[in-house]
């Protein structure tokens, strides 16, 4: 078990229920809704893994990757992301599910997620595996899997400050 294999397949999952998503009709909105509760539970509980486990990890032993020069911009980046993927989330809230506003503020927050995932499977996910050990990442995907695991239903969405969360970690 490797900690980046496990926010990779997290990150399939996401692009297929937003691909689900697209794939229901807008009259259907108690399956949008199912879905879309779904989904949205997902990506914060995904966001929050990332935060409590696997960005503290990476700004150890992370050198830059992807086009960024150092681990603390990879992080302050992907928490700056992780904000706007929470906005954009909390923005779909104000819209009547399978309506045009809603269709677009779901769209909003897949294109934010999209852009964050391209971004971390670039820089930080290639970072750590060029620079920690099998072990610790399998040690780290072990707590990954129990950290989402013990939290399917959801956790609080609360936006971070990208440089107090770095300062934090390092």
């Amino acid at each position: 078990m490797d900690i980046t294999q496990l926010i990779l397949d997290d990150h399939h999952e996401q692009r297929r229920l937003f691909a689900m998503l697209d794939q229901i009709d807008d009259g259907d909105a108690d399956s949008l809704a199912a879905v879309w509760g779904r989904l949205a539970t997902f990506l914060e509980v995904h966001a929050k893994a990332e935060e409590d486990l696997f960005y503290p990890a990476l700004l150890v032993v992370g050198q830059g990757a992807g086009g960024k020069p150092s681990a603390k911009a990879e992080t302050l980046d992907a928490i700056r992301d992780h904000n706007d993927i929470r906005d954009a989330v909390a923005a779909v809230a104000s819209h009547g599910v399978g309506s045009a506003p809603w269709r677009k503020a779901v769209g909003a927050a897949n294109a934010a997620n999209g852009e964050h995932m391209d971004e971390e499977e670039r820089q930080g996910l290639s970072d750590f595996r060029r620079h920690s050990s099998l072990g610790v990442r399998h040690d780290l995907a072990i707590r990954f899997a129990a950290f989402e695991a013990r939290r399917v239903t959801g956790v609080p969405s609360i936006d971070q400050d990208p440089r107090a969360y770095v300062a934090k970690n390092t």
